[in-house]
């Protein structure tokens, strides 16, 4: 991959800027995007799905998003939970730094954008919303899962979205195939290609 693409650390080129409008959490924002991040130009199909098809999040507590691009799943969680702890991580700086102005522009003080290894290893989370980096390659794909998902507070759930054809069915095998004991997969639901799934962690 090139060093430019949306996972390295450091995109390559300038940053440039621009207006980004888009409907969160059901009103018109105006936030700001730029290139060599995930998706630059709105919310992609992905994440629309998953928005679109989860439940709501718990209104306290601690949430992640994994991969937060400039923002779409941390800010909607914020939004639809401003009494909870949201963490936004991504290897990405450029995408945590959009990710911040973009929280501050909505007024959501309650976001906190980190690198993954910033993020205290002993922290629980109550919820897990991610589109996950599916083209990272397989290997980079799993460990970052389970980097994240055992990380479920007891009775927590996490909800992935991944495309059909990229390998839904093969990955919800996997996760339940390698998830330690208590943990439980299924799917939720399936729209417009996409799968959406579910990863409960046992009360």
């Amino acid at each position: 991959m090139g060093s430019d693409h949306y996972f390295s650390s450091t995109p390559s080129g300038p940053e440039v800027r621009r207006p980004l409008r888009v409907s969160l959490n059901g009103a018109e924002r105006t936030l700001q995007s730029a290139g060599g991040i995930f998706s630059p130009d709105g919310i992609d199909k992905g994440t629309a799905v998953l928005l679109e098809e989860v439940p709501a999040p718990p209104a306290t507590g601690n949430l992640l998003d994994i991969g937060c691009g400039w923002g779409p799943i941390a800010l909607t969680l914020a939004l639809k939970s401003p009494a909870a702890r949201v963490y936004a991580v991504d290897v990405n700086e450029r995408s945590l730094g959009l990710t911040r102005d973009n929280a501050a522009a909505l007024g959501c003080e309650n976001i906190i954008a980190a690198l993954p290894a910033d993020v205290d290893p002993e922290l629980r989370f109550d919820t897990i919303w991610s589109n996950p980096p599916i083209r990272i390659g397989k290997d980079e794909l799993h460990a970052l899962l389970l980097l994240w998902l055992p990380r479920l507070a007891p009775g927590g759930t996490a909800w992935l979205v991944v495309q059909k054809n990229l390998g839904s069915d093969s990955l919800q095998r996997w996760l339940a195939e390698t998830l330690p004991a208590g943990f439980a997969v299924s799917r939720h639901s399936t729209a417009k290609s996409f799968r959406v799934l579910k990863v409960e962690r046992s009360a």
